[in-house]
């Protein structure tokens, strides 16, 4: 199949729970972090998921609590979804029919741009590279299903 892995259908491929591991590097101090944990893809009522990330956040030494919720509502093209903050603000569109996709969202003078990649059907991972005035940061994120969970 090549480097990627195509997805026909994202949402179907996402649910379930997710071992999730993600480095952060900040590009302008140097700085290191790592974020431990799971990520729970439900189902919600009136099609979608709700993403729900809980664990560990490590930054400068220092471990706490750390979580996160974004939706994944179907998107306009079958097998696609646009991906929300938990209040309902748009994200980004999530296409993973071909095993890749690049998706931008501006935040205030910042730019995140994330790289999405599915290497089989139990590994994916993002890379997110935030630039701009407030941040110059790198996180990638390694996605693992939990045995047992099937897509």
């Amino acid at each position: 199949m090549g480097e990627f892995w195509p997805v026909p259908d994202v949402l179907a491929h996402l649910a379930g729970r997710w071992r999730t591991e993600r480095k952060v590097r900040d590009l302008a101090s140097g700085d290191t972090g790592r974020f431990t944990g799971t990520t729970l893809f439900e189902s919600v009522a009136g099609g979608g998921l709700r993403g729900h990330e809980s664990g560990v956040f490590t930054w400068r030494g220092v471990s706490r609590p750390a979580e996160r919720t974004l939706r994944y509502e179907p998107g306009a093209a079958p097998g696609t979804a646009d991906v929300r903050f938990a209040d309902g603000r748009p994200f980004h569109a999530l296409d993973l029919t071909s095993g890749r996709h690049v998706a931008d969202h501006p935040c205030a003078a910042d730019l995140y741009r994330g790289e999405f990649t599915v290497r089989d059907a139990d590994h994916w991972r993002t890379v997110w590279r935030v630039a701009g005035p407030a941040k110059d940061l790198l996180l990638t994120t390694e996605y693992t299903r939990e045995p047992g969970e099937t897509p």
